[in-house]
């Protein structure tokens, strides 16, 4: 991202308010995750509930476009990473890193609970894929939570890696699966 001169914001204050509007609905035009931020920003009747559920369809929808095709298991890993990126570009938003883990959360059982079959598939990319987002979660709640958090994600991340493990392929991945949300004390 480039950082604006000095002389770029002085010039910038210096423009009337109506080459200032213009010069913002241009931008917002041209970049929709900016027209978001600036949505949840300045309008008081976008929530962060509201940005939330938004992207939650949003996955739902990249999932059920990824149904379709010969190749279901490599359609399936291009959907989880478009949501793992969408729930990025949700943080990138609101400045929550609690509404990503939520939505990171909600990718993962979304995957058990419909495309767990996929798993048993003689390929494991999406099975691979699917475990390593779970085993970064924990890391990334420990790193970017309050520790009194923590304890709420536990029993919802423990039941996704007991599912994980109790698939044959876990035995056979090539980084460490955490058996359970191991919270500090």
């Amino acid at each position: 991202m480039p950082v604006p001169s000095s002389d770029f914001k002085k010039v910038l204050k210096r423009l009337p308010e109506s080459e200032k509007e213009a010069l913002l609905l241009r931008a917002v035009r041209r970049d929709a995750e900016l027209y978001e931020t600036f949505r949840y920003e300045l309008l008081a009747d976008v929530t962060l509930a509201q940005i939330q559920e938004e992207a939650a369809d949003r996955i739902h929808e990249t999932f059920n476009l990824a149904v379709s095709g010969r190749l279901l298991n490599r359609s399936l890993v291009k959907a989880l990473r478009a949501s793992v990126q969408e729930a990025a570009r949700a943080r990138r938003i609101t400045k929550s890193k609690q509404l990503e883990i939520d939505l990171l959360l909600y990718i993962l059982r979304l995957c058990l609970d419909n495309y767990s079959g996929q798993f048993d598939s003689v390929y494991d990319g999406f099975f691979n894929a699917t475990a390593r987002l779970a085993a970064r979660l924990p890391a990334l709640i420990l790193k970017s939570l309050h520790e009194d958090l923590w304890v709420e994600y536990k029993p919802a991340l423990d039941e996704v890696l007991a599912e994980l493990h109790n698939r044959s392929k876990s035995r056979h991945l090539k980084f460490e699966l955490p058996r359970s949300f191991a919270v500090p004390e």
